[in-house]
């Protein structure tokens, strides 16, 4: 049976739907999970219902200087990180409960999107790799979508940053291959009953998937070891054809 005792993960957007859910369940599994979101309050709600080890570590992801602390924080209260869950992503859904052309959508939304889907990601790589490495070991998950490998209209912001999220896990798998680090992405294969979808009409919800979809497949490749599966993105049911 896989467990995830004597990991130490790093969950982004852990303060609610798949975020919460996944880290949820890495606390039941035995990690030590590190929750991180910009709402303090969210998180220790998380945190107070989690059935495990979790420690509090609000930060923005598009930040420097807070993702550094919240990795600081894992590090001094646990000794090593193990794992890293890029899960944060916001979109013109989640803002504004619609999308837009591509030439209609605002500047600085385009910006914000970009930055927490894509540079929020770089960050919490950049500071999380070398513990990974000390460590000896270590897997990288990136929450992509059905959107990191087809286009949609009137979504263009969120769906360039899901391809670029494809981009950037595949080169860093090369990158950390020699380093017994795996990296992957995962999506939940559909639409989930979260508040990124909130706004879809009932006629629309049919079908809908629950948040805890991922669930499963996110903790059979945290317990990957170094010679594990590295450099694919796949649907969370088509990762748990491969791993269980």
């Amino acid at each position: 049976m896989t467990t995830l005792e004597g990991e130490t993960v790093i969950v982004t957007g852990a303060s609610a739907g798949l975020g919460e859910s996944m880290a949820k369940r890495f606390a039941r599994e035995g990690a030590n999970v590190v929750l991180t979101a910009r709402s303090e309050e969210k998180l220790h709600a998380v945190a107070e219902e989690a059935d495990g080890e979790t420690l509090v570590a609000p930060a923005d992801v598009t930040e420097e200087s807070e993702v550094r602390a919240v990795v600081d924080a894992a590090a001094e209260e646990y000794g090593e990180i193990t794992g890293l869950v890029n899960n944060a992503g916001i979109g013109l859904l989640s803002m504004y409960g619609g999308g837009m052309p591509l030439h209609e959508v605002d500047t600085e939304d385009f910006r914000k999107i970009v930055d927490v889907n894509i540079t929020g990601v770089f960050l919490f790589s950049k500071h999380v790799v070398p513990e990974l490495i000390d460590a000896g070991r270590g897997n990288i998950i990136n929450i992509s979508s059905g959107f990191g490998r087809r286009a949609a209209p009137n979504f263009g912001p969120y769906v360039g940053t899901k391809w670029a999220l494809e981009g950037i896990l595949r080169t860093q798998s090369m990158e950390l291959e020699d380093e017994a680090i795996n990296v992957n992405g995962l999506d939940p294969g559909g639409r989930v009953d979260t508040g990124f979808w909130d706004q879809l009409p009932e006629e629309e919800r049919e079908g809908i998937l629950d948040p805890d979809v991922m669930d499963d497949a996110a903790v059979a490749l945290l317990a990957q070891g170094p010679d594990g599966i590295t450099g694919e993105s796949l649907s969370a049911q088509d990762w748990e054809t491969k791993l269980l």
